[in-house]
């Protein structure tokens, strides 16, 4: 079986965010809740959060552009307005916590369920370390199930309430409504999560074709995940 790991441009995305105390966090639509595009099987162990290297290009523009927008002055309240409104949460809710999301989806190349003959690339599965707004790694995120972890310990998973559309080449905006959390801490709480600022992630424009099922590839993404709890 092949690994190819490609590689795509990164550019700045800026989003206000609120930078709540000092939580100390860790540690895609069959459709995965990091993607949008088939089912994945079951994850066997937890990842471990690390002070580690960026994960893809993406990772060194994180910190550039938030301390670029920021200029010295305190950074904006986070507003879903400009959101579509299929993944804007609900009235009664408040940001309780806004992550960046810099990590990496795994494709594989099989056989089209019920489709004989016919091959596509098939969503395995994310992986990713969740950032604070300066570039700290404070949590994880991996799937599936999709799953969000904080340094505490206490984690979260979700069922999707819906998509939109996010532009050519990156997955869908998102909306997820969060379980109740496992373990006390952080995640204890959370409401609703949404995924946006999206870039990359989408399938392999390489081709998938009965020559090369079986074969995987690694395509670099990013996100914000802004975590909202009860007001």
């Amino acid at each position: 079986m092949t690994r190819t790991r490609l590689s795509v441009s990164s550019r700045p995305a800026l989003l206000g965010s609120v930078v709540l105390g000092s939580l100390a966090l860790a540690a895609c639509t069959s459709t995965p809740l990091g993607s949008n595009q088939g089912s994945a099987a079951t994850q066997n162990a937890t990842p471990m959060v690390t002070a580690e290297q960026p994960l893809n290009p993406y990772a060194k523009t994180v910190v550039e552009s938030e301390a670029k927008a920021r200029g010295g002055q305190p950074m904006a309240m986070f507003s879903q307005a400009s959101l579509p409104a299929a993944i804007q949460v609900p009235a009664g809710n408040r940001v309780a916590w806004e992550t960046v999301g810099v990590g990496e989806i795994t494709y594989e190349c099989r056989d089209k369920a019920n489709m004989p003959g016919q091959t596509e690339w098939f969503f395995v599965g994310p992986k990713a370390t969740l950032n604070d707004r300066m570039g700290k790694a404070v949590g994880r995120y991996w799937g599936p199930p999709a799953t969000w972890a904080a340094l505490d310990g206490s984690q979260v998973t979700a069922t999707q309430l819906a998509t939109a559309p996010a532009g050519a080449g990156n997955l869908p905006y998102q909306l997820v409504q969060a379980n109740p959390a496992m373990g006390a801490g952080a995640m204890t709480g959370v409401t609703y999560i949404q995924r946006v600022a999206l870039k990359g992630g989408v399938a392999p424009a390489t081709a998938c074709t009965a020559a090369n099922k079986g074969a995987r590839q690694i395509v670099p993404y990013q996100a914000d995940y802004i975590f909202w709890k009860a007001a």
